[in-house]
């Protein structure tokens, strides 16, 4: 089963309830809703609000997206990922999400790597020990910001906890085939950002300062099968892998609009992309045999 989710973080700017967006997205076809961390905290304001509700609205939440302290105290960190861990639990979402820090790889040198990786280590197993799964997204100026540098790190840090939230339009920004990309970290990927931009060099709108300024630029956002990432042969991939499974596990993905008109946008992609996957033919053999 493919679940397609969307984001809080597309209603950043607007003022639209949790129980406004549930109604709208379980009447869109929507399996389920990917809290901002900051949305979730807010929402704790609001008794009646949790992860059993939003199941009874026909919901659930895949994943609650944050940012957690890569730098700075270790025991601070520590608390702020338990605290975080409790957080999803309220939501009853399996998954957390963080970067891998605010700096490239090819920024970093031993030292400051290998202090990274370390601390992500240590979160991971405070994930892990709250029955839950981290997820580091693929994203430039980050250490998960190329194919290397993500397999490198998920080796290092050798945990059964830590996966990866596969950022299709960042590994394309990359220079990596997301095909043959999602071939080598397939054993790790357990989440998908789908988004798209009209043309290559327009792709810093998605930089992290514009997205979520009111006043950010949104030129060249774009429905996400209508942009400069082509993502119909790795939707193709994906249908035909579960389809050649007896028992696949779901693949969640969430639908990351930026832009203006969310609920329009939102509602198209989600249309075609399961027209997209419901067309799709003849299982391809390279991601069957990489599991």
């Amino acid at each position: 089963m493919i679940r397609f989710h969307l984001c809080t973080i597309s209603f950043r700017h607007q003022l639209v309830s949790l129980p406004e967006l549930a109604t709208w997205a379980g009447a869109t076809g929507f399996d389920g809703i990917e809290l901002w961390g900051v949305h979730a905290r807010h929402l704790l304001q609001q008794p009646g609000l949790d992860g059993r509700w939003l199941k009874s609205q026909g919901l659930g939440i895949p994943m609650v997206s944050d940012y957690l302290p890569l730098e700075g105290g270790e025991q601070e960190a520590i608390r702020y990922t338990r605290d975080l861990c409790r957080l999803a639990r309220h939501w009853q979402a399996p998954k957390v999400r963080t970067f891998a820090g605010h700096q490239g790889s090819a920024e970093l040198d031993r030292g400051q790597r290998k202090a990274l990786t370390r601390r992500l280590q240590t979160l991971t197993r405070c994930v892990a020990d709250e029955g839950l799964t981290l997820v580091v997204e693929t994203h430039p100026g980050t250490l998960a910001d190329t194919v290397d540098s993500t397999l490198a790190m998920l080796a290092d840090i050798d945990h059964p906890a830590l996966g990866i939230n596969f950022d299709v339009l960042h590994v394309w920004e990359a220079g990596a085939d997301p095909q043959l990309a999602l071939q080598q970290m397939a054993p790790w990927v357990r989440h998908f950002h789908f988004k798209n931009i009209h043309q290559r060099d327009q792709l810093g709108v998605f930089a992290p300062a514009n997205v979520y300024s009111p006043a950010g630029s949104r030129q060249g956002m774009v429905p996400v099968l209508e942009g400069a990432c082509d993502y119909r042969p790795l939707l193709d991939t994906l249908a035909n892998w579960q389809q050649s499974l007896a028992n696949p596990a779901p693949l969640d993905i969430s639908l990351e609009w930026f832009g203006p008109d969310s609920y329009r946008v939102l509602s198209s992609d989600l249309r075609q992309l399961r027209l997209r996957v419901a067309e799709t033919g003849e299982q391809p053999q390279s991601l069957a045999a990489c599991q």
